[in-house]
């Protein structure tokens, strides 16, 4: 038997029993409201804001909603296995810390405090190339985790070259290459405030640590910010790229490559021509396209088609533990978490973050065995029906 999560709860109730409340609600779908009496106007609706209407983000909740859990009973689930393997590797539970950036406008210990809370719980801790750390201060901070490496693809192959030499140095074991997000999406709720955190400095950190990139300036970025911020912004949004550049990735990583924002068949078939290990199906949790198709809903046939041939995860959307069981039982080996930990650093740093990945892997575990299974492995579509 692993580790049982659920016994976070019996946790939480002695707690209570001394007078002592959780640090922020257990449930992940209060959190946003709470954050917000925490966080600046402008933080906040970096955080929580979606491109255009938000049309992309509500279809993603509605997704979840409209599929239900048929429990099953007297299956003798009292102990279960929450673990799955993900890339050949063995994951206490289905979850990743999805890549954040520019977590300092959210507390000040930013990525350091959520590459400590992933690696107390086990869980693969996922660095943006928006960090406001660098490179080898969150893995420091996240000691033996597991880590892995998400990369926004500078257009300067140089610097590109060296950022993922630098992350591999560091012991994160595999690269996450987002695709949907080569330039920032229509996204009111900033630009109504006309907010770009990248611009006061925040989330380059990444950049600015580069010895490549910092040779390309005529000062250093503590001489003169505002050159290096527009020219590491420029690097790095803008220009989208081609199936046929993947291989420059695999020239300069060798270990396995992740392709995050897939939601279309075809573009799941040409992952697996190109050889990658893995896709995520994300639409950014609806920040970059208005109106598109909910992750979810285009999960089922993603995995039908190339799930015996990559490893596929998912995101977008996820505030539950049922909305994990319905991403796994739909094909996915595992998901991805965003928001919900995001908006548990505001509430206290790492005890946050902590406190809100335990409690979605208690919620999964609980609703697994509750549900009729011992394992993730027994999960399938029967166990779902459209509402």
């Amino acid at each position: 038997m692993t580790e049982r999560f659920g016994s976070y709860q019996n946790e939480i109730y002695l707690q209570g029993y001394g007078g002592t409340l959780p640090l922020c609600s257990t449930d992940a779908t209060k959190l946003e409201e709470s954050a917000k009496e925490l966080m600046g106007p402008g933080p906040f609706s970096y955080v929580a804001g979606a491109a255009g209407s938000g049309a992309t983000a509500r279809a993603n909740r509605a997704a979840f909603d409209s599929w239900r859990i048929v429990p099953r009973m007297l299956t003798g689930a009292t102990e279960r296995d929450l673990s799955t393997t993900v890339l050949g590797t063995k994951l206490p539970g289905p979850l990743l810390v999805a890549p954040v950036g520019v977590q300092s406008i959210v507390h000040p210990d930013a990525e350091k405090a959520t590459a400590r809370a992933a690696a107390s719980v086990g869980l693969p801790f996922i660095l943006s190339t928006a960090s406001s750390t660098s490179i080898e201060d969150a893995a420091e901070a996240n000691g033996d985790g597991p880590r892995w490496f998400q990369l926004y693809w500078p257009s300067d192959h140089d610097v590109c070259a060296s950022i993922l030499a630098r992350a591999k140095a560091a012991g994160f074991t595999t690269l996450v290459l987002t695709l949907d997000t080569w330039t920032l999406a229509w996204r009111p709720s900033d630009l109504d405030q006309a907010y770009l955190p990248f611009l006061q400095g925040e989330g380059c950190a990444v950049g600015f640590s580069d010895p490549v990139f910092r040779g390309l300036l005529e000062k250093t970025p503590e001489e003169d910010q505002p050159s290096a911020i527009l020219r590491w912004i420029g690097m790095v949004t803008g220009t989208d790229h081609t199936w046929d550049q993947l291989s420059f990735l695999r020239e300069h990583w060798d270990g396995p490559i992740v392709l995050k924002g897939i939601q279309h068949i075809d573009d799941a078939r040409r992952a697996v021509d190109e050889g990658v290990d893995g896709i995520v199906v994300s639409n950014h949790g609806g920040r970059q396209v208005d109106g598109a198709i909910a992750s979810l809903d285009v999960l089922p046939e993603i995995a039908a088609a190339v799930g015996d041939q990559l490893d596929v995860l998912f995101d977008s959307g996820i505030r539950t533990g049922a909305d994990v069981l319905k991403a796994v039982a739909l094909g996915a080996k595992a998901v991805l978490v965003g928001r919900p930990w995001v908006y548990g650093l505001a509430h206290g740093g790492e005890a946050g973050v902590r406190h809100v990945l335990r409690s979605l892997l208690a919620d999964t575990d609980l609703t697994l065995g509750l549900s009729g299974h011992k394992s993730l492995a027994e999960l399938s579509p029967e166990d779902l029906r459209r509402a």
